[in-house]
């Protein structure tokens, strides 16, 4: 999850900004996606200074919200302790920790669905490590030979313009928004760096596999959504941003993120799917041959403890995925989504074995070619 820059603590650079030490500064990149320029802001993030401290690198899609409450309570309690983040998109971690697979950089990486860590563990990018709090979550939750974690489970919400559409207006359901008068009025998250966006993808891929055997099906839909999508948007806080100016009136995204930004005073609203959405488990792990791998042990250990799990729900929007919290110690929004939230059932092993495949079939047969090849979101 992206959340947009904001006043604070220095720590978040995205792939589209750029951070000095001890600064606010910010410039854009030249080649968001070049991997010598991803080398080098991970150089510049490592380069400052640590007074003396243990520098612990995150590599996470998570977000300033989260990050910045977990950053000043862990520091608190390990003042050796120097957290810095490197805050992109979900298969952009994964991308980067191969990459420097040969000489790690990064010491923890924190969040995206277990699917992609998947892809991780068995590319040898993960040391194991089983933290105290393992049995307190779901056994699919659990990473093969104890190599990731999920920290919390992220639901994806359909998203709308509130200043433009009531709660009964916006689609209630998936098939929904292929209804013609969403036409042009749709905005996605470019799915091939969105972790949510690859669950979901893969959400309705499985549901037509599961109705007629073939993949065909669930293609056609999204197809048809294509045809729909005025927009596939470069990142969360731009998708935020485009709904709140109502350049679309409807987007599927996370709903943390939703929350965070309501909580802000962005005008939108969220629906949950009436068949169900995927929760996605939201995964931890240390990096294999990490510099620092006892700090990066103690950081996935506190990570999921009864303290902060109950502090990421409490300030940044996260549902735990512990199942063994104290009703009454969770927040109220928590017992609301469990209450009100179908979980879509998904095969998650599948789409870790081909996610990968089913994302290079859509970016290039289905994307820009909903309703014969007229489709809006082009690229």
């Amino acid at each position: 999850m992206f959340r947009k820059a904001g006043s604070g603590v220095w720590g978040v650079v995205r792939d589209d900004e750029i951070r000095t030490c001890g600064s606010r500064h910010q410039a854009p990149l030249p080649t968001p996606h070049s991997r010598c320029w991803s080398a080098l802001l991970t150089l510049a993030v490592l380069s400052c200074g640590s007074g003396g401290k243990t520098p612990l690198v995150i590599y996470t899609p998570h977000g300033r919200d989260l990050l910045t409450v977990l950053k000043a309570r862990y520091e608190q309690l390990h003042p050796d302790i120097d957290i810095r983040w490197l805050d992109m998109g979900s298969q952009e971690v994964y991308d980067r920790v191969r990459s420097e697979r040969a000489n790690p950089q990064g010491d923890v990486w924190f969040g995206g669905p277990a699917t992609i860590f998947a892809l991780g563990a068995a590319d040898s990018l993960l040391e194991p490590f089983r933290p105290s709090w393992a049995g307190q979550i779901r056994p699919s939750g659990v990473g093969p030979g104890d190599l990731y974690f999920s920290a919390y489970e992220t639901p994806a919400v359909i998203v709308y313009a509130e200043q433009a559409l009531t709660p009964a207006q916006a689609p209630q359901d998936w098939d929904d928004l292929l209804d013609p008068k969403w036409r042009g009025k749709i905005l996605i998250r470019d799915p091939i760096a969105s972790g949510t966006m690859r669950a979901v993808w893969g959400m309705i891929i499985e549901r037509g596999l599961k109705q007629t055997g073939d993949t065909a099906a669930g293609f056609t839909w999204l197809r048809r959504l294509d045809a729909q999508t005025k927009e596939y948007v470069l990142n969360g806080p731009l998708l935020d941003q485009k709904i709140v100016r109502q350049e679309g009136l409807v987007t599927i995204w996370d709903l943390p993120d939703i929350q965070l930004n309501k909580r802000d005073g962005l005008p939108l609203g969220f629906v949950f799917p009436t068949s169900g959405t995927p929760a996605i488990e939201d995964a931890i792990g240390v990096i294999r041959n990490a510099p620092h791998q006892a700090a990066a042990r103690a950081f996935e250990e506190w990570v999921g403890s009864v303290t902060a799990q109950l502090l990421a729900a409490r300030d940044a929007y996260r549902l735990p995925a512990r199942n063994d919290l104290p009703a009454d110690s969770l927040p109220a929004w928590v017992r609301d989504v469990r209450s009100r939230m179908v979980v879509a059932d998904m095969d998650w092993d599948l789409l870790a074995r081909h996610g990968a495949e089913w994302m290079r079939y859509w970016d290039e047969h289905v994307r820009g070619k909903g309703d014969g090849g007229r489709g809006m979101g082009g690229r």
